[in-house]
C-alpha cells in the first residue's frame, strides 16, 4: 500500500489522538453519562438512573443560580480590566517599539507564578487587620484603621477582590497577544489617518481595533474560559467565603462532589457549566471575529 501524504499525515497524529481519547474524550463522556445517575459516593455503590432528574435539580437550586450569577460577573470583571490595561499597555509597547523589550520581559514575571502562589500573595496583601494594602492605604492616611475595609470579609466587595490577583496574574497574556496583533497593523494606514488629522480615539476605535478583532476574539474567549473555571486563587483567599460571596461554579462544583458526596449532581452542574462556555465561547467568534465578514 502507498504512503500518501494523507496517510502520513493521519498516522503521525494517531499517538496524540489515542492519547486524547483516553485521558480526554472517554473522562468527558463518563462525566457527561454520570449527570444521568444518582451515583453512591462509596466506591463500588449503586449506580440508579435518574434521566435528568439531576439536571432539574441543578436548575432549580438556588445555590446553583447564585454561583452562575458570581461567575458571570467574576469573568466579566476579570477579562474587563485585562483587556483594558492589556491594551494600554500594548500599545506602549508597539509605540516604543524596540525600546520596549526590557519592559516587555519584566511584564511577562507574572505569568511564571502559579495560581496558587498569587492567591496566597494576594491574600497577605488584602487580608483584614494585618494586610499589607491597608496598612499603608492608613500610613497614607486614607484609611483610619488597618481593618476599615475588609477586603476579604466583606461580602459586598469580596468577589472583585479574589478578581484582583486574577487581573495582576494574567494581564500580561491579553497585552503579550494584542501586542502581537499590532504588529500585523499596516504602518501606512496608522500614517495616513495621521495626515487626514485624525485624532488617536477615532485610530484606535475606527482602525486599531477592526484590524484587530480576530486577535481579540482569541484573546477574549481564552481568558473569558479560563476566568470562568477560576478554582485555586479563590480557594485560597476566601473558600467561597464570606457568605458564600466568592462561590463561583468550579467551587460549587467542587464541593457538591467532595463535601457533598453527590457525583451525580455535581456532574450534571459540570454539564450545565461545561454546554454554557460552549455556547458563549461560539456566540463570541460569531460577534467578535464575525469569521468571513470583510466588513
Amino acid at each position: 500500500m502507498r504512503l500518501t501524504d494523507r496517510r502520513f499525515a493521519l498516522l503521525l497524529m494517531a499517538p496524540a489522538a489515542a492519547f486524547l481519547a483516553a485521558f480526554v474524550l472517554w473522562p468527558l463522556i463518563r462525566f457527561v453519562s454520570n449527570g444521568f445517575y444518582e451515583i453512591s459516593p462509596i466506591s463500588g455503590g449503586p449506580r440508579i438512573f435518574v434521566g435528568f432528574d439531576n439536571f432539574a435539580a441543578a436548575f432549580a437550586s438556588t445555590a446553583f443560580q447564585g454561583a452562575a450569577f458570581r461567575t458571570i460577573v467574576y469573568t466579566v470583571i476579570v477579562v474587563a480590566l485585562e483587556f483594558a490595561i492589556g491594551l494600554a499597555v500594548a500599545l506602549i509597547f508597539a509605540s516604543l517599539g524596540s525600546r520596549s523589550a526590557v519592559f516587555r520581559t519584566i511584564f511577562m514575571y507574572p505569568l511564571m507564578i502559579a495560581p496558587v502562589v498569587a492567591g496566597l500573595l494576594w491574600r497577605f496583601l488584602l487580608i483584614d487587620n494585618f494586610g499589607i494594602i491597608n496598612e499603608l492605604l492608613r500610613q497614607a492616611g486614607i484609611l483610619q484603621t488597618s481593618s476599615q475595609i475588609g477586603w476579604l470579609s466583606d461580602p459586598n466587595i469580596a468577589l472583585f477582590s479574589v478578581a484582583l490577583p486574577d487581573v495582576w496574574l494574567t494581564t500580561s497574556f491579553i497585552t503579550l497577544v494584542l501586542f502581537a496583533g499590532l504588529q500585523n497593523v499596516p504602518g501606512d494606514v496608522i500614517e495616513a489617518a495621521k495626515l487626514d488629522g485624525a485624532r488617536f480615539s477615532t485610530m484606535l476605535f475606527r482602525i486599531i481595533i477592526p484590524l484587530l478583532r480576530p486577535v481579540i476574539a482569541v484573546a477574549l474567549i481564552v481568558r473569558g474560559i479560563d476566568a470562568a473555571r477560576a478554582f485555586d486563587i479563590i480557594l485560597i483567599q476566601t473558600n467561597g467565603g464570606p457568605q458564600e460571596s466568592t462561590t463561583t461554579l468550579s467551587l460549587l462544583v467542587y464541593r457538591t462532589m467532595t463535601r457533598y458526596g453527590d457525583p451525580g449532581l455535581a456532574s450534571a452542574m459540570g454539564t450545565i457549566y461545561l454546554v454554557a462556555m460552549l455556547v458563549i465561547a461560539t456566540a463570541a467568534i460569531y460577534a467578535i471575529w464575525r469569521p468571513g465578514s470583510d466588513k
